[in-house]
């Protein structure tokens, strides 16, 4: 029999209880000790509840109470992925003990996602897929750590009948350049904004997140509502739902369910496209040939476009396209955007100081295009190429090739793009829902 190896060390922090009867945090994610509290989302139009956000506690008294702490010992022990699939099944529990029949917020660490449903907790989700109205909240850091990940979460969680919110955004850059690869139901305001309602970027961030919510019918809802005046900038944020201390702290549900409910409307995702970026835009736009030097100036134009708070993702095909030159271009452009990845055979993990590399193989379909993406709030454009097989001088290399704006169409070469690229963290494979 192989011996089992021994569990990380956890450092405790002191606590006023004896320290003897503190429990490790392997312990309280063994025995499933965490306990959901809930705080209610209002209608601003009606004043009628919308729905809860599931939060978690550890067990009470011990200095894994907080969820922050909480958390950051798990990571430590390599457990946060399990702890995440315990607490949003507490939250199930909880919700499917109290029959609630509106939408309930759980939140999904991006590390989960490739993480198998422990088996002891896989009855209650499959519970909860039946008779919840979940809508699972993400964050940015989904994008930079798992963007095939994040693909796959939305996916699964949209054919379960769920729904997904893009968490804090307004904090980082990198919540506004997401949204369109999520695609979220609702978009949930950081509360830093309402604190500072006059700031240049508060008002960068409400622009751009109202142009989405008018093209997508999304709902808009700002956290962190504590008074009357927080309240009446949440509504000139364009905000239809909140929460907050103004309209309750996180507690259990109540025994009762409330008399008067509003239900969220609901927002269809794009039909997911099949194929490369050329494929993808070749299908809708019409194609023409030219040579390499004439494609080389409109390639480096595209890229220049995304000079922050913009995707860039580009096609070189051979990690030998990619040269010092490029190298230092895409560095500098990957200080200011909040994602810059580069494809092609040979690339490394990361060829350039804050660009993501994607290694293709040499007979992967993606190694015959030059494609260049820029996505982000107010701007997206593709320049996507195929190359003909020439073999005369490498400036003379002919290309079919098609450049777009169509929003729709830029957004599907992107979200095609993402799914070559590796995690950062190496996890194990499972299903993201059970």
């Amino acid at each position: 029999m192989r011996a089992t190896p021994p569990r990380p060390a956890v450092k405790v922090p002191p606590v006023a209880a004896d320290i003897d009867k503190v429990p490790d945090i392997h312990d309280v994610i063994d025995s499933r000790a965490i306990t959901p509290v809930f705080q209610p989302l209002i209608s601003l139009a009606t004043g009628d509840l919308v729905g809860y956000e599931a939060l978690s506690r550890g067990p009470a008294g011990t200095p894994w109470e907080s969820p922050a702490a909480l958390f950051a010992a798990a990571r430590t022990a390599g457990r946060d992925s399990e702890l995440d699939w315990v607490c949003r099944a507490a939250a199930y529990r909880a919700a499917l003990a109290a029959d609630l029949r509106t939408a309930l917020f759980v939140n999904m660490e991006p590390a989960s996602w490739r993480t198998p449903c422990p088996p002891d907790l896989a009855g209650v989700v499959d519970e909860a897929q039946r008779h919840l109205h979940v809508v699972t909240e993400m964050t940015e850091r989904a994008l930079a750590d798992d963007p095939s990940g994040l693909l796959a979460a939305t996916t699964s969680c949209r054919a379960a009948g769920w729904g997904v919110a893009l968490d804090d955004v307004g904090a980082d850059p990198m919540s506004l350049a997401l949204m369109p690869f999520v695609h979220p139901d609702v978009v949930k305001l950081d509360m830093s904004l309402l604190h500072a309602p006059t700031e240049r970027h508060t008002a960068e961030v409400v622009a751009a997140v109202g142009a989405y919510a008018e093209a997508s019918g999304a709902t808009i809802l700002a956290e962190g509502v504590e008074t009357v005046e927080h309240e009446l900038t949440a509504r000139t944020m364009g905000a239809t739902v909140a929460q907050g201390w103004y309209y309750g702290r996180p507690a259990p549900l109540p025994a009762t369910p409330p008399a008067r409910t509003a239900p969220l409307p609901p927002v269809c995702a794009p039909a997911a496209a099949s194929g490369t970026p050329y494929e993808i835009v070749a299908a809708h736009r019409p194609v023409v040939e030219t040579t390499k030097s004439v494609l080389m100036p409109i390639s480096h134009h595209i890229e220049a476009l995304a000079d922050g708070g913009q995707v860039l993702l580009a096609c070189f095909q051979d990690a030998r396209h990619f040269g010092p030159a490029t190298a230092r271009r895409f560095a500098r452009i990957a200080t200011a955007s909040p994602f810059v990845a580069a494809f092609g055979v040979g690339l490394a993990a990361e060829p350039a100081p804050g660009v993501r590399g994607a290694g293709l193989q040499g007979d992967d379909p993606l190694r015959g295009e030059w494609n260049v993406i820029v996505v982000g709030p107010h701007r997206s454009v593709a320049l996507v190429a195929r190359d003909l097989g020439d073999t005369g001088p490498e400036a003379e290399r002919r290309f079919s090739f098609a450049v777009t704006h169509n929003r729709d169409l830029v957004v599907a070469a992107a979200r095609s793009l993402l799914q070559w690229i590796t995690p950062v963290r190496a996890a194990a494979l499972g299903l993201v829902l059970a």
